[in-house]
């Protein structure tokens, strides 16, 4: 029996998408596969990637009464604060104290404060919510749920599901359906979170079932329904960025090279093989008696990297209490390199996160973890059935190594790679917590995915005053004001001027012009202005840089030198619509970390709420085509000339409590240095 299935065909200046007749779906992908999918399941919005920009699109789309898809490869909602064990919420203070957040968002933060009486039942100091990851994942769960229901729309979830392939029109331009693959754990085979990542992530891809996994294959479709516009969109949520390198859209990876728009860049070049580093968490117990603690049979490979990095960090009751995410009891008041906290006491639960401890930064060819598009042509992961997850399954394996040694090097070490000796104690009252019940939800103790700091990163289509590809830079949220001699020295003449000019606000013109000098004009100060906000974020521009030997491990190693200088503060800033549309694919949208942003600014926009503003926007975007019949790029096309339709989207989504800007904000505003 054949299938239907579309075709698109497009004009100029409209997608216009029509019913074929008894078309059978792409040939090679049919080959590819082993039989024929278990089931079929009809979609009107398909999110892949379940961490927080994934469920705020679930969550929106759910309201607006569409049917959603979401799929995760774990089996818990949440990414960030759940799967990946960073719940820590990262927030500034004045948007904080104004709770100018999404509307899903400050839900969440409300059922956290439900969920244990407060906010913050960690007591850790560098944020006021600390909690822990499993329930996180159930409040996200209940959430949606909720949402359903209020929304009269439907989820289709799909835990410890993986996408394996595409069907693209014949002109690029249309998803037409997805491949997905559903693991579940063999007869007699143990739980699924038994093994780490590195393990289980090739075989997730696999067709074929195995010794672990029966495995499922799901078509994901559109409802045939014939419209002038595309029948669905998919929104690629995911960690790393996987719909789009699989579908083969323009993006970036790693370092921008140099630019008046980016002028801070550690290179002159692009550097794929240089992203920020990932980390895999675990969570360990402060315990009443000494614990007898197994030193890992390759802690001597990567000891030699550890270290508190500071003199001012040089404590373990600060590291400790830094992201502790559970805390029964009140410790008493101790104060470290200028920062006041409880003091540790038995059954606190502290979760790590530590740049020198159990982040990984590979920055080489040899180890990057995001494999580049010419090393996914060179493993075939980019011909029909051939999609493998686009991950260095040996680099995760070895980032597993380096978090256990990290935990032993914590609770047994006396060595300290940047401070030398002396610095570092033993500190055997602890235990690293493992088990399924654990608060990683793992046998082995490690969070079920690495955080991701950086994903790839799409270049949106060519804008007005960004001809090559729109994207959000440096320059367009840092409040560096850039009048130093290393500005002025390392850019070129012509390049510092663009910078000055660029900058300078309502002066832009005169300073192009030659008639005010670059270095008399007044630096602007605000965040960039973007007529087609969708929603926003605030986030200092913080780096956790790659290094510069292979492996990252290596005795002495170093930091690749300049990754640094783009860090600080930045003004409050804003996502843009055209940061969120790829080139090519018209019913392919972008959310959380894989927006259109430059490397140092991509620093900043990959935090908890910047996360749920960008799928929230990402729902609504969505939801909202579909009803008026109108493609995404379609919003944008006639920037800068007004665009009603776009207006309307913006009212919608500020109606809905999603943000588009903050406030007072115009380009007439210059009071922004108050927000802090």
């Amino acid at each position: 029996m054949k299938r239907r299935y579309q075709v698109a065909v497009h004009t100029p200046l409209i997608s216009v998408s029509l019913i074929s007749t008894f078309l059978v779906p792409d040939a090679a992908i049919i080959a590819a596969l082993p039989k024929n999918p278990d089931k079929t399941v009809n979609c009107e919005i398909l999110v892949v990637g379940g961490g927080l920009s994934g469920v705020a699109t679930a969550y929106e789309g759910l309201l607006a009464g569409r049917r959603v898809c979401l799929t995760e490869i774990t089996d818990w909602l949440g990414g960030q604060i759940s799967s990946q064990g960073t719940s820590a919420l990262d927030e500034r203070p004045t948007q904080r104290s104004l709770q100018f957040y999404s509307r899903g968002y400050l839900e969440l933060r409300d059922r956290i404060r439900r969920k244990y009486g407060k906010l913050n039942p960690g007591d850790c100091w560098v944020s006021e919510a600390c909690f822990l990851p499993r329930d996180a994942h159930n409040i996200l769960a209940q959430m949606l749920k909720d949402a359903e229901k209020r929304g009269k729309g439907k989820l289709e979830w799909f835990p410890n599901t993986v996408i394996k392939d595409l069907e693209i029109s014949a002109d690029g331009r249309i998803i037409n359906s997805a491949i997905a693959i559903q693991s579940q754990p063999a007869k007699g085979a143990p739980s699924i979170n038994t093994f780490p990542l590195s393990r289980t992530i090739e075989d997730a891809y696999s067709y074929q079932n195995s010794s672990f996994f029966n495995k499922s294959i799901i078509r994901l479709v559109p409802k045939q329904v014939k419209s002038n516009a595309p029948q669905w969109y998919v929104v690629d949520t995911s960690e790393t960025g996987e719909i789009i390198a699989l579908a083969d859209v323009p993006y970036r990876l790693g370092i921008d090279g140099r630019s008046y728009l980016e002028p801070s860049a550690s290179s002159p070049t692009n550097d794929p093989y240089c992203p920020q580093g990932f980390t895999y968490t675990f969570a360990m117990e402060a315990t009443k008696q000494p614990q007898p603690q197994t030193m890992p049979p390759f802690y001597s490979q990567y000891s030699p990297y550890f270290s508190y990095e500071l003199s001012r960090l040089a404590n373990f009751d600060l590291v400790f209490t830094y992201r502790r995410i559970w805390s029964p009891s009140k410790g008493k008041l101790e104060k470290f390199g200028g920062v006041s906290f409880s003091s540790p006491t038995p059954g606190d639960i502290s979760m790590q996160n530590w740049t020198w401890g159990n982040d990984y930064r590979p920055g080489t060819a040899q180890d990057n973890l995001l494999y580049t598009r010419q090393q996914l042509q060179a493993t075939g992961q980019l011909k029909p059935g051939g999609w493998m997850g686009g991950l260095r399954t040996e680099t995760l394996r070895k980032a597993e190594e380096n978090a256990l040694s990290f935990y032993y090097w914590l609770v047994a070490g006396t060595t300290d790679s940047q401070l030398g000796e002396g610095v570092k104690q033993p500190q055997p009252n602890n235990r690293l917590l493992t088990g399924i019940n654990s608060p990683m939800g793992t046998v082995h103790g490690l969070s079920k995915y690495p955080y991701m700091r950086e994903a790839r990163r799409i270049i949106g289509r060519p804008s007005w005053g960004q001809p090559e590809g729109f994207g959000i830079w440096e320059i367009d949220i840092s409040r560096r004001d850039y009048n130093d001699q290393y500005y002025r020295q390392t850019l070129p003449a012509d390049m510092y001027r663009r910078l000055r000019a660029a900058l300078a606000g309502l002066e832009a013109v005169s300073v192009i012009e030659g008639k005010v000098s670059p270095d008399q004009a007044m630096r602007r100060t605000r965040s960039t202005v973007f007529p087609d906000a969708v929603g926003i974020g605030h986030y200092a521009i913080d780096f956790h840089p790659c290094m510069v030997e292979s492996p990252p491990e290596t005795p002495g190693n170093k930091e690749r030198p300049g990754e640094r200088r783009g860090a600080g503060q930045a003004y409050p800033f804003q996502i843009a619509l055209r940061a969120m549309i790829p080139q090519k694919i018209d019913n392919l949208l972008v959310g959380g970390k894989s927006i259109a942003t430059s490397h140092i600014a991509a620093a900043a926009y990959r935090v908890h709420s910047f996360e749920w503003s960008a799928g929230a926007a990402a729902g609504t975007v969505a939801a909202f085509s579909l009803k008026n019949a109108v493609a995404p790029y379609q919003l944008v096309n006639n920037l800068p000339k007004p665009e009603p339709r776009l207006q309307a989207l913006k009212r919608l989504l500020e109606q809905n409590g999603n943000p588009t800007a903050f406030p007072d904000t115009s380009i007439f505003n210059q009071n922004w240095q108050d927000w802090k």
